[in-house]
Protein backbone atom coordinates (compact mmCIF):
# COMPACT_ATOMS: atom_id res chain seq x y z
CA UNK A 1 0.00 0.00 0.00
CA UNK A 2 1.52 3.23 -1.50
CA UNK A 3 0.91 6.19 1.47
CA UNK A 4 0.98 10.00 0.70
CA UNK A 5 3.04 12.61 3.22
CA UNK A 6 2.08 15.95 2.02
CA UNK A 7 5.02 18.44 2.91
CA UNK A 8 3.55 20.91 4.78
CA UNK A 9 6.66 23.53 3.48
CA UNK A 10 4.96 24.07 0.52
CA UNK A 11 1.65 24.90 2.31
CA UNK A 12 0.10 28.55 2.82
CA UNK A 13 1.44 29.37 5.89
CA UNK A 14 -1.09 31.94 6.04
CA UNK A 15 -3.95 29.67 5.86
CA UNK A 16 -1.73 26.50 7.94
CA UNK A 17 -4.79 25.59 9.73
CA UNK A 18 -7.26 25.63 6.44
CA UNK A 19 -4.48 23.44 4.47
CA UNK A 20 -3.85 20.77 6.78
CA UNK A 21 -7.54 19.88 7.48
CA UNK A 22 -8.21 19.66 3.61
CA UNK A 23 -5.19 16.70 3.61
CA UNK A 24 -7.82 14.53 5.30
CA UNK A 25 -10.68 15.31 3.44
CA UNK A 26 -8.20 14.58 0.52
CA UNK A 27 -7.04 11.21 1.56
CA UNK A 28 -3.89 12.29 3.46
CA UNK A 29 -2.31 9.60 4.77
CA UNK A 30 0.60 11.49 6.82
CA UNK A 31 1.10 14.96 7.70
CA UNK A 32 5.24 15.63 6.89
CA UNK A 33 6.50 18.52 8.81
CA UNK A 34 9.88 19.64 7.97
CA UNK A 35 12.19 21.01 10.97
CA UNK A 36 15.13 23.16 9.92
CA UNK A 37 17.54 25.06 12.06
CA UNK A 38 19.55 26.69 9.96
CA UNK A 39 23.09 25.05 10.48
CA UNK A 40 22.53 21.53 9.25
CA UNK A 41 20.62 23.02 6.59
CA UNK A 42 20.75 26.27 5.33
CA UNK A 43 17.40 27.15 5.96
CA UNK A 44 15.22 27.41 8.97
CA UNK A 45 11.85 26.53 9.92
CA UNK A 46 9.22 25.44 12.33
CA UNK A 47 9.86 24.44 15.43
CA UNK A 48 8.77 22.81 18.89
CA UNK A 49 5.51 24.94 19.09
CA UNK A 50 3.99 25.25 15.68
CA UNK A 51 4.23 20.84 15.61
CA UNK A 52 2.27 21.00 19.01
CA UNK A 53 -0.49 23.44 17.67
CA UNK A 54 -0.68 21.45 14.28
CA UNK A 55 -1.58 18.39 16.88
CA UNK A 56 -4.62 19.81 17.90
CA UNK A 57 -5.85 20.53 14.61
CA UNK A 58 -5.47 16.66 12.88
CA UNK A 59 -5.95 13.42 14.10
CA UNK A 60 -3.90 12.71 10.80
CA UNK A 61 -0.21 11.03 12.39
CA UNK A 62 2.25 13.43 12.28
CA UNK A 63 4.95 12.47 10.57
CA UNK A 64 8.05 15.09 11.79
CA UNK A 65 11.63 15.14 9.79
CA UNK A 66 13.98 16.38 12.17
CA UNK A 67 16.61 18.37 9.58
CA UNK A 68 18.72 19.50 12.23
CA UNK A 69 22.14 19.04 14.01
CA UNK A 70 22.23 17.08 17.27
CA UNK A 71 18.93 15.83 16.74
CA UNK A 72 19.37 13.64 20.53
CA UNK A 73 18.86 17.53 22.49
CA UNK A 74 15.56 17.79 21.02
CA UNK A 75 13.64 13.83 20.12
CA UNK A 76 11.68 14.02 23.28
CA UNK A 77 10.20 17.59 23.07
CA UNK A 78 9.03 16.37 19.76
CA UNK A 79 7.57 13.45 20.48
CA UNK A 80 5.78 15.49 23.40
CA UNK A 81 4.43 18.12 20.80
CA UNK A 82 2.81 15.14 19.34
CA UNK A 83 4.82 13.89 16.76
CA UNK A 84 3.86 10.37 15.45
CA UNK A 85 6.67 9.41 13.44
CA UNK A 86 10.19 11.24 14.17
CA UNK A 87 12.84 10.75 11.88
CA UNK A 88 16.57 12.16 12.36
CA UNK A 89 19.68 12.32 9.65
CA UNK A 90 22.19 9.53 10.27
CA UNK A 91 24.75 12.48 8.95
CA UNK A 92 23.61 14.70 12.03
CA UNK A 93 25.69 13.42 15.23
CA UNK A 94 27.50 10.33 15.84
CA UNK A 95 26.56 6.72 15.33
CA UNK A 96 26.40 6.60 19.62
CA UNK A 97 23.98 9.65 19.76
CA UNK A 98 21.84 8.75 16.95
CA UNK A 99 21.44 5.34 18.10
CA UNK A 100 20.67 6.83 21.36
CA UNK A 101 18.08 9.32 20.11
CA UNK A 102 16.61 6.48 18.30
CA UNK A 103 15.79 4.57 21.64
CA UNK A 104 14.67 7.19 23.30
CA UNK A 105 11.92 8.34 20.17
CA UNK A 106 10.84 4.74 20.44
CA UNK A 107 10.38 4.50 24.34
CA UNK A 108 8.05 7.29 23.79
CA UNK A 109 6.02 5.25 22.11
CA UNK A 110 7.12 6.76 18.53
CA UNK A 111 8.08 5.36 15.34
CA UNK A 112 11.42 6.32 14.61
CA UNK A 113 13.31 6.64 11.07
CA UNK A 114 16.34 7.32 9.54
CA UNK A 115 16.75 9.40 6.93
CA UNK A 116 20.11 10.29 4.51
CA UNK A 117 21.22 12.92 2.52
CA UNK A 118 21.69 12.35 -1.16
CA UNK A 119 25.43 11.71 -0.62
CA UNK A 120 25.26 9.50 1.98
CA UNK A 121 25.91 5.97 1.04
CA UNK A 122 22.94 3.26 2.54
CA UNK A 123 25.94 1.44 4.45
CA UNK A 124 25.59 4.73 6.96
CA UNK A 125 21.94 3.19 7.85
CA UNK A 126 23.64 -0.43 9.40
CA UNK A 127 24.27 0.85 13.02
CA UNK A 128 20.52 1.86 13.17
CA UNK A 129 18.99 -1.20 11.01
CA UNK A 130 17.31 -2.94 14.69
CA UNK A 131 15.91 0.44 15.91
CA UNK A 132 13.99 2.03 12.57
CA UNK A 133 10.33 1.68 11.94
CA UNK A 134 10.99 4.03 8.66
CA UNK A 135 13.89 4.82 5.98
CA UNK A 136 13.72 8.41 4.38
CA UNK A 137 15.50 8.49 1.08
CA UNK A 138 16.30 12.25 0.25
CA UNK A 139 16.26 12.69 -3.58
CA UNK A 140 16.97 16.34 -3.39
CA UNK A 141 19.45 17.96 -0.72
CA UNK A 142 17.49 18.56 2.01
CA UNK A 143 16.96 22.33 3.26
CA UNK A 144 14.38 24.05 0.62
CA UNK A 145 11.40 22.41 -1.15
CA UNK A 146 10.76 22.50 -5.23
CA UNK A 147 14.12 21.41 -5.96
CA UNK A 148 14.31 19.08 -9.74
CA UNK A 149 13.32 14.97 -8.42
CA UNK A 150 16.72 13.07 -8.47
CA UNK A 151 16.30 9.84 -10.28
CA UNK A 152 19.92 8.19 -9.33
CA UNK A 153 18.92 8.21 -6.18
CA UNK A 154 16.47 5.19 -6.79
CA UNK A 155 19.88 2.75 -7.09
CA UNK A 156 19.64 3.45 -3.27
CA UNK A 157 15.70 2.60 -2.99
CA UNK A 158 16.15 -0.53 -5.02
CA UNK A 159 19.14 -1.47 -2.72
CA UNK A 160 17.29 -0.72 0.06
CA UNK A 161 14.17 -2.45 -0.69
CA UNK A 162 16.04 -5.79 -1.38
CA UNK A 163 17.98 -5.13 2.07
CA UNK A 164 14.91 -4.58 3.75
CA UNK A 165 12.91 -7.13 2.47
CA UNK A 166 15.20 -9.64 3.78
CA UNK A 167 15.92 -8.27 7.01
CA UNK A 168 13.24 -5.49 8.33
CA UNK A 169 10.09 -6.66 7.34
CA UNK A 170 7.15 -4.28 8.51
CA UNK A 171 9.79 -1.39 7.72
CA UNK A 172 8.40 1.35 5.31
CA UNK A 173 10.76 2.85 3.04
CA UNK A 174 10.15 6.89 2.20
CA UNK A 175 11.15 8.64 -0.18
CA UNK A 176 11.11 13.08 0.29
CA UNK A 177 11.55 15.66 -2.66
CA UNK A 178 10.77 16.38 -6.12
CA UNK A 179 7.60 13.87 -6.16
CA UNK A 180 5.08 13.84 -8.34
CA UNK A 181 2.75 11.74 -10.54
CA UNK A 182 5.81 10.50 -13.06
CA UNK A 183 9.02 10.73 -10.56
CA UNK A 184 6.46 8.85 -7.82
CA UNK A 185 5.87 5.88 -9.89
CA UNK A 186 10.04 5.88 -10.23
CA UNK A 187 10.03 5.79 -6.25
CA UNK A 188 7.06 3.18 -6.37
CA UNK A 189 8.51 0.75 -9.17
CA UNK A 190 12.00 1.13 -6.84
CA UNK A 191 10.50 -0.37 -4.06
CA UNK A 192 9.24 3.12 -1.60
CA UNK A 193 6.18 2.90 -0.51
CA UNK A 194 5.94 6.08 1.75
CA UNK A 195 5.99 9.18 -0.58
CA UNK A 196 6.34 12.82 0.60
CA UNK A 197 5.13 15.05 -1.68
CA UNK A 198 5.55 18.97 -1.15
CA UNK A 199 5.45 21.51 -4.11
CA UNK A 200 3.57 19.48 -7.11
CA UNK A 201 0.93 18.34 -4.15
CA UNK A 202 -0.26 21.90 -2.95
CA UNK A 203 0.22 22.95 -6.41
CA UNK A 204 -2.24 20.70 -7.89
CA UNK A 205 -5.38 21.96 -9.32
CA UNK A 206 -7.21 18.91 -7.59
CA UNK A 207 -5.12 18.23 -4.11
CA UNK A 208 -7.81 15.17 -4.49
CA UNK A 209 -6.86 13.73 -7.05
CA UNK A 210 -3.32 14.43 -6.80
CA UNK A 211 -3.12 12.39 -3.60
CA UNK A 212 -5.59 9.45 -5.11
CA UNK A 213 -2.82 9.29 -8.31
CA UNK A 214 0.15 8.59 -6.15
CA UNK A 215 -2.00 6.18 -4.16
CA UNK A 216 -2.68 4.18 -7.19
CA UNK A 217 1.10 3.90 -8.32
CA UNK A 218 1.06 0.58 -7.44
Amino acid sequence: MIKVAPSILSADFVNLERDIRKLKECGADYVHVDVMDGLFVPNISIGIPVVSAIRKITDLPLDVHLMIQQPIRYVEQFCDAGADILTIHAEADTVENNQKALRMIREKGVRAAVSIKPGTPISALEPYMELMDMILVMTVEPGFGGQKFMEDMMEKVRALRKLMDVRMSGVELGVDGGVNLDTGKICVDAGANVLVAGSALFKAPDTAAFIDGLHKLV
